[in-house]
């Protein structure tokens, strides 16, 4: 019994890796893999869902088959699905296969599915094992679930400081504190997301291209939130041929004759706060699962406040910069007591060259 659940396992997590291959283009749908089985236990077939619009990972698989499926298992990492939409369900597929067990890791939150599609499974006698490397499954997925969980992006809030937690010298300038290393692997990361996310004052004082620089062939959405829409005529997120740009604007406090220095290429959408929960709800509208909060510290600490930010990505690097007034990643929380602050779980240190980069939850 011990050789089987390894056996279940492995292929499982051969599953859960094929799936990781999609990262940064499935969105809004899920990551997934899957393995087929014949009924002696040989690997006759595999397949990943590349991107949203083309086949769902178990659709590859079938179209991949080496030999006969019947009596077969299937191995997934997510609930099939049993909807139409831009590709037909799964779940047909899978029940005219002859296929006779099913491996699932966990239910898709997808109220189009949750549970039906392995009730129709069961329901044609296909046996259903569910909870198979959940953990992993869980955490490949979790942008995915949070949002259809939620109704709004999974967001990470990325800063870069000296080791004394300054993110800018007194007058603004800022580049650069980290290393090559480190900005490199920020250009990586960007690529897993769907969005990246900067205010108006990031914009004025840094002029950032926000792009991937060619680690991803659709570049994420680069998103500029500003209350005040006072932006500059000339920005390098203007030239929408690399990425294309949306600016969120904030129509109470906002000066509409602003929107006049706007290039007509630049996407625009306004909105009746500053609160950045809203702009998180519409970009998750957008088909955004991840989206990457590289801000200043006023809107730094607003997304935090509001509940944006599910994951933190600090660069720190052995620079002291001192100063009174040296810029903070964040504003004032107000915190009177140390009952009150935020205490964050470390799930990952990488050492990167000099700097350090660190990974953490709330």
């Amino acid at each position: 019994m011990k050789l089987d659940n390894f056996i279940h396992k492995k292929w499982m997590i051969r599953a859960i890796s094929l799936a990781s291959l999609g990262k940064g283009f499935t969105s809004p749908n899920p990551l997934v893999g899957a393995v087929i089985l014949d009924k002696k236990g040989k690997l006759i077939s595999e397949g990943f869902h590349e991107k949203s619009g083309m086949p769902h990972a178990e659709a590859m698989a079938f179209d991949n088959l080496k030999d006969d499926a019947t009596g077969g298992t299937l191995y997934v990492n997510l609930e099939p699905c049993c909807h139409s939409g831009k590709t037909p369900p799964c779940v047909d597929r899978i029940i005219s296969s002859g296929i006779k067990k099913v491996f699932v890791s966990i239910k898709d939150p997808d109220l189009r599915v949750a549970g039906k599609g392995i009730r129709l499974l069961e329901n044609a006698g296909i046996e259903v094992n569910l909870g198979l490397c959940e953990s992993e499954a869980l955490e490949l997925n979790k942008s995915f679930i949070y949002k259809n969980l939620n109704g709004c992006s999974y967001g990470v809030l990325k800063w870069a400081m000296s080791i004394d937690g300054r993110v800018g010298l007194e007058n603004g300038k800022s580049k650069w504190i980290t290393s090559e290393n480190s900005r490199s692997l920020v250009h990586k990361i960007r690529a897993d997301f769907d969005a990246i996310i900067i205010g108006g004052s990031t914009l004025r004082n840094d002029n950032p291209i926000l792009t991937t620089r060619g680690s991803k062939k659709v570049e994420p959405l680069r998103v500029v939130f500003t209350k005040t829409l006072d932006l500059p005529k000339k920005a390098k997120l203007w030239d929408t041929d690399l990425a294309n740009t949306l600016i969120v604007y904030d129509s109470s406090t906002a000066n509409e004759e602003n929107l006049r220095r706007i290039p007509k290429n630049v996407l625009i959408e306004k909105i009746p706060s500053d609160d950045p929960k809203i702009l998180s709800r519409i970009l998750a509208e957008k088909g955004c699962n991840k989206v990457l909060w590289e801000c200043g510290p006023k809107l730094a600490t607003s997304a935090v406040k509001s509940g944006c930010i599910q994951e933190f990505y600090t660069f720190i690097a052995p620079k002291i910069i001192g100063g009174k007034n040296g810029m903070n990643p964040f504003s004032d929380f107000e915190f009177k007591s140390m009952d009150e602050v935020i205490n964050l779980n470390l799930k990952e240190i990488i050492p990167l060259d000099r700097d350090v980069y660190l990974r953490s939850h709330s």
